[in-house]
């Protein structure tokens, strides 16, 4: 087992179909972040964390902090904004990518994490849909979730959080009311993302995506060999999946010219047939991202050999996990809710965040129980 995975930093290789000028985007920012004009209706809290921002990028030193810095993903997003947007949206990454390791949580989450069903139609290798007891409908974890629970969460979420993600345990093209919940979403969130495998990615989803307010989507895929393919995501035909996304791009030159959304293929890096180079070669001229990520032994925690890590999850101040049926949970390794916290259908995200139950989580993490802690004591997420 591997001894850590850093969840904040879990890209091990990526590729941008456009390069960019760093200096440029700095300068750029500067004089974006020292007009004042740009900063009239900010509060107090914004201006704070805009100074450790400007710090990080600008001036040399971090007074011992964790430095702030521009990754590819994070110019992408950038490029992807109004620029009277940047201010904010450079808060809310800071929140993302900093807080959770200065162990600091306030009113709500960085991150949201909105499951609009748990079933899946793969079984691929390396999660835990291949665990039966997980899978079968009769054990109570799959379902779809309710739109008008949905819709509550976007109601407290907006203005409070500006980064959501549609996708958790399941395929979340497999929700029948995903249309509704995406048109729901339109223009609220900074960046709002998709995680598909693309299979049932047909027209009429490809128009819904592009309509809505979707600025990342990410294609899960791990190969550009059939059989390599095939081998990882069980059930899955990588022939179908190129026409699927060959098709989205099609519809996105030609019906959707001025979207700024931004289109990744990214696998979980398994095993050394998997090739970053080949992935470029096979899907670089249908997105603007190709990435692996790090592989994690996520297909069944609760069975995993005794964890010694002892340093805090960063999850715990990073994300919050909200299932279909509206239960609330600390992190998705922990996917039959052994540590939930609640559900958001009878309370909300805010006093969810900040409840007993997380902040009792968080102490134990800090205070190096986390051993003690089941099933974080199986687990290597820091």
């Amino acid at each position: 087992m591997k001894q850590v995975y850093k969840k904040y930093n879990s890209f091990i290789g990526i590729r941008l179909k456009k390069k960019y000028d760093k200096n440029d985007l700095l300068n750029n920012l500067k004089l974006i972040l020292d007009d004042e004009k740009n900063l009239v209706n900010l509060d107090h809290y914004y201006l704070k964390v805009l100074g450790y921002i400007k710090k990080d990028l600008f001036c040399s030193g971090t007074e011992g902090r964790p430095k702030f810095d521009l990754t590819p993903n994070v110019v992408k997003e950038i490029q992807s904004i109004d620029l009277s947007q940047i201010p904010k949206y450079l808060v809310h990454r800071y929140r993302y990518e900093i807080h959770p390791q200065l162990r600091i949580s306030d009113d709500f989450p960085p991150y949201l994490q909105i499951e609009p069903t748990s079933i899946c139609n793969y079984r691929c290798v390396f999660c835990y849909q291949t665990d039966k007891k997980f899978n079968k409908r009769s054990d109570g974890y799959m379902g779809h979730m309710k739109l008008e629970t949905f819709k509550l969460m976007i109601d407290q979420a907006e203005g409070n959080i500006e980064f959501i993600s549609l996708a958790s345990r399941g395929e979340p093209l497999l929700c029948p009311d995903f249309k509704e919940m995406l048109s729901y979403t339109r223009d609220k969130f900074y960046n709002l993302k998709i995680n598909t495998n693309a299979s049932l990615l047909d027209e009429k989803m490809s128009h819904a995506i592009l309509e809505s307010g979707v600025k990342t989507l990410a294609f899960s895929a791990d190969a550009a060999d059939s059989a390599l393919y095939s081998k990882l995501r069980v059930n899955g035909k990588l022939e179908n999946i190129l026409k699927n996304i060959k098709k989205f791009q099609e519809i996105r030159t030609k019906k959707y010219s001025k979207s700024k959304i931004i289109t990744r293929v990214s696998g979980v890096k398994v095993n050394n047939q998997q090739n970053l180079n080949a992935m470029v070669k096979y899907w670089g001229d249908l997105v603007d991202q190709i990435a692996f990520v790090d592989y994690m032994p996520w297909e069944n925690v609760y069975k995993s050999k005794y964890s010694e890590v002892q340093t805090p999850c960063s999850d715990l101040w990073r994300r919050m996990f909200v299932w279909w049926d509206g239960k609330v949970n600390p992190c998705d390794v922990d996917y039959k809710s052994k540590l939930s916290v609640g559900n958001i259908n009878n309370s909300n995200i805010s006093e969810l965040w900040k409840s007993d139950d997380y902040k009792k989580l968080r102490q134990r993490h800090e205070s190096k129980l986390r051993n003690d802690t089941f099933p974080c004591n199986r687990c290597v997420l820091v």
